[in-house]
């Protein structure tokens, strides 16, 4: 009896392992972007799933706006996708001490980091943990709808004169409601950066996270930013809010051409030239330039990166994950340039043999016209930090209301960032 009661356990237990083995693993991923980002990837990782049958993908994603208050709230609980889409800056919030993410060099059997240089990884490693695989680098460059600037009857500006000089044309040519640019208040900042690295050759901020203009040098960039507004270059801020709440690219505007252009990421361009009405395209034009400078202010970045969260369960299968987007043939045809011109050799090598990577595409075109600007900025994570943002967005609204003076302006925002900056740097 005792012999046969114990083979029935036996086999019951057998039996469920058996059960149990056959469960597939499942993991979460969420990544921020436009349609045709979400589409492309839903198609990658449908091409994992058949791949390995065993694993199932649960996918997490939304348009940029809210995306990072959501994962905030994710981590700080512990209940994060396994696999995420992160943003470079985002490293100094949520892994000071390189120990908010996975630290993908335990995951070295399932990651291919050959096709990697070792500045890229360097990137995205923290105190000696790796805390993502970067998937591409970026840069702000200037587009332009070519429908809007010919019947504004202008070429597209070479120097900031040109600039400043087009929002009254735009005006005069087309109507009250129509601007030579438009852009987020991250824009602009990246803009203003620009300005100032070419004319005095110092950024916003230094590695540490401080100030390098002086009083002068900040009420200078305060006056070039009320100039953006004051001369209808772009949309000033109270104008742009009474589009309402979302992407520039999503909003009528943008759509009908009443915004002739923008200065923004070179991965993200797709989602504005998806956005347009025929017969208008976005066409790459020249980096604006101070006459006579060497230094193009421009401003490259790791673009995003795939990171593992540190809580996850599945550690092995969510580096599988992060090895399949990235560097098998499937997924590098899915994602195409969605995320911009990859970093993975084997990507990069693909992408070209197939003609995806072309050099008269505009997402190519602004990578590499970047990369050929003399340039000394050094990417730092301060000047995309939301709280700094935040305030440069409620100086620009206070310049806007013409009750202060750029001076004044500048030294409330300078005051407030700084302490932001403490507060980021407490611990790291």
């Amino acid at each position: 009896m005792n012999k046969l009661v114990s083979g029935v356990i036996a086999s019951l237990l057998f039996s469920c392992t058996a059960t149990w083995a056959q469960q597939p693993v499942e993991l979460r991923m969420s990544w921020w972007g436009g349609n045709s980002r979400h589409q492309a990837t839903l198609k990658a990782l449908e091409a994992f799933e058949k791949k390995y049958p065993d694993i199932k993908v649960k996918a997490e994603y939304t348009g940029w706006d809210g995306h990072l208050s959501r994962l905030t709230t994710q981590i700080a609980s512990g209940t994060e996708p396994d696999v995420m889409q992160t943003n470079w800056p985002w490293l100094i919030i949520f892994s000071k001490n390189g120990e908010g993410y996975y630290d993908l060099n335990k995951l070295k059997d399932q990651l291919d980091l050959s096709q990697y240089q070792a500045k890229d990884l360097q990137s995205t490693t923290v105190k000696g943990k790796l805390n993502g695989l970067p998937i591409s680098v970026n840069a702000p460059v200037f587009y332009y709808n070519d429908v809007s600037w010919k019947k504004a009857g202008l070429a597209y500006p070479k120097t900031w004169d040109e600039l400043f000089a087009a929002g009254k044309v735009f005006q005069q040519k087309l109507g009250d409601n129509y601007y030579p640019y438009a852009m987020v208040d991250q824009d602009v900042i990246l803009l203003l950066n620009a300005y100032m690295m070419q004319k005095y050759q110092k950024p916003m901020f230094d590695n540490d996270g401080k100030f390098t203009w002086d009083d002068a040098q900040w009420a200078e960039a305060f006056s070039f930013v009320k100039r953006l507004s004051d001369d209808r270059v772009v949309p000033s801020p109270k104008k742009l809010s009474s589009y309402g709440k979302g992407n520039l690219y999503e909003m009528k505007p943008w759509i009908a051409g009443e915004w002739g252009g923008t200065f923004t990421w070179n991965i993200s361009i797709r989602m504005y030239i998806n956005n347009l009405t025929p017969p208008a395209h976005l066409v790459l034009g020249d980096y604006v330039m101070q006459p006579g400078t060497t230094e193009s202010g421009v401003y490259f970045k790791t673009a995003q990166m795939f990171s593992v969260a540190k809580s996850t369960r599945h550690p092995k299968e969510a580096a599988m994950l992060v090895n399949f987007l990235l560097n098998d043939p499937q997924s590098i045809a899915a994602l195409g340039l969605e995320r911009g011109i990859p970093l993975s050799k084997a990507a990069e090598t693909l992408l070209t043999q197939q003609g995806v990577i072309d050099p008269n595409d505009p997402v190519v075109a602004g990578l590499r016209q970047a990369q050929a600007l003399p340039t000394t900025v050094v990417a730092t994570p301060y000047i995309e930090d939301l709280q700094v943002v935040d305030q440069f967005m409620s100086a620009r609204e206070k310049l806007d209301q013409g009750n202060q003076t750029p001076a004044q302006v500048a030294a409330d925002f300078r005051q407030q960032v700084e302490r932001i900056v403490r507060r980021l740097n407490r611990g790291a």
